[in-house]
């Protein structure tokens, strides 16, 4: 379910990145980049949308954009 006109892929990406390495925990990657696990799980969720800070950090962390993480819907 999209939040406000966007959808969010970090559910496929977290899910990519386990399957590439089966260490990758969302625990510890939300640690990295500064927010808590639930702020993380409503994130993947799509119980919410980051602020542009957050989006940024998330995004260069998993070396994407965020484009390719939220991607605006009709």
């Amino acid at each position: 379910m999209a939040v406000e006109g966007f959808e969010c892929r970090l559910r496929i990406i977290f899910a990519t990145k386990k399957s590439e390495n089966p260490s990758f925990k969302q625990e510890e990657f939300a640690k990295k980049v500064g927010i808590s696990r639930g702020t993380l799980s409503a994130l993947v969720n799509e119980h919410s949308l980051p602020n542009f800070k957050n989006a940024y950090i998330i995004a260069k962390e998993l070396g994407v954009t965020i484009e390719e993480i939220w991607v605006q819907v009709q």
